[in-house]
C-alpha cells in the first residue's frame, strides 16, 4: 500500500473522517469556553418596531436534475431551525452563533437527510439544507451595519439560476459546530432575527429599535462563467456598498468576497452568453 503524500487523516476513510470531526467539535467547544465573548440567547416573541433588512426564498428548488425529495427535507430542517431562531435578541456587544442556538443536527430532534457539499462533492446527511437558513442570515447581516465575524463561502453555483442571477444566493456553508456562521452586534441597541416559514417560502428580517443612517447594496462585477481544465467555475467579484440615506451618498464599498465557485450542476444549463 502506497501513502499518498497530499492524503489528508480524515480522507483515509469513514472512520478517520468522523475523528477528525469530533476533534473539531471539541476544540470549538473549549475555544468558546475560554473566549470570553458574550453569546445571544435571549427570546423575545413581542418584534421590534423598525426593519432593518428582510429577504426571502423558495425553498423547494425544482430545477432539471436537482432531487426533490432532498429539497422537501431540506425545508423540514429549515423548519425546525427557524423555530429555534426566531425571536432572538442580539444585545449590544452580544455575538450571534448560528450553531449556539440551532444545535447538533439529529434523527432524534426530526432532522432529515438532506443535501450538503462535503469534501468538494456533493452528497446528503442529517440536517442537509441549513446553509440556505444560514445564507439568508448572511444576507440579512450585509445589509445592515451589523459585523460578520466568521464565515466560510462554498460553491455559489450549487444549481442554476432560476429566476435571473441573485448574488451570495446559496454560498454560505455551515458544519456542526466548527463551521459556524457569526455576527457581532457593533450598534447601540437591541437587534431582533425574524426566521418563519411561509409555506415553502422562508421569510426572514431584522428588526431593531430604531431606524439606522444607513443603507445597503449588494453588488457584483465581472459575473462570469470559465472552463479550467475540464471544470466550470462562477466568477466575479461581489462588494456591499454603503449610502447614507439622507443623501444617497456612497460611503463605503468593500469587497466580501472574490468570487470563485466550482459549477455543480449540469454544464448545458450555463447560459451560453455567460461563458468567457
Amino acid at each position: 500500500m502506497f501513502w499518498k503524500k497530499d492524503l489528508l487523516f480524515c480522507d483515509i476513510n469513514p472512520t478517520c473522517y468522523a475523528i477528525s470531526q469530533y476533534k473539531e467539535i471539541s476544540k470549538r467547544h473549549v475555544k468558546d469556553f475560554l473566549s470570553r465573548q458574550r453569546f445571544a440567547s435571549t427570546m423575545q416573541r413581542e418584534e421590534l418596531p423598525v426593519t432593518v433588512s428582510s429577504h426571502q426564498s423558495n425553498m423547494i428548488k425544482r430545477s432539471p436534475g436537482v432531487d426533490i425529495s432532498t429539497q422537501e427535507n431540506k425545508l423540514a430542517n429549515i423548519v425546525i431551525a427557524c423555530g429555534l431562531l426566531d425571536g432572538l435578541i442580539i444585545h449590544p456587544g452580544e455575538v450571534f452563533s448560528f450553531w449556539r442556538i440551532v444545535g447538533k443536527t439529529t434523527l432524534k430532534r426530526g432532522f432529515l437527510d438532506g443535501r450538503v457539499l462535503q469534501r468538494n462533492g456533493l452528497t446528503t446527511g442529517i440536517g442537509g439544507g441549513l446553509c440556505n437558513l444560514a445564507n439568508t442570515i448572511h444576507l440579512l447581516v450585509l445589509h445592515s451595519p451589523l459585523e460578520v465575524t466568521e464565515f466560510h463561502n462554498h460553491s455559489d453555483a450549487l444549481a442554476p439560476d432560476e429566476h435571473g442571477r441573485v448574488p451570495l444566493s446559496a454560498g454560505t456553508s455551515v458544519a456542526y459546530n466548527y463551521i459556524d456562521f457569526r455576527f457581532a452586534n457593533i450598534t447601540d441597541q437591541d437587534i431582533q432575527l425574524i426566521c418563519r416559514c411561509e409555506g415553502e417560502i422562508l421569510v426572514a428580517q431584522l428588526r431593531s429599535e430604531t431606524q439606522f443612517p444607513w443603507n445597503y447594496e449588494i453588488v457584483e462585477e465581472d459575473h462570469h462563467f470559465a472552463k479550467e481544465g475540464e471544470r466550470y467555475y462562477r466568477i466575479s467579484k461581489i462588494y456591499k456598498a454603503t449610502y447614507e440615506t439622507a443623501s444617497g451618498r456612497l460611503i463605503d464599498k468593500q469587497l466580501i468576497l472574490d468570487n470563485h465557485s466550482r459549477v455543480f450542476f449540469d454544464y448545458a444549463l450555463i447560459p451560453q452568453d455567460q461563458i468567457w
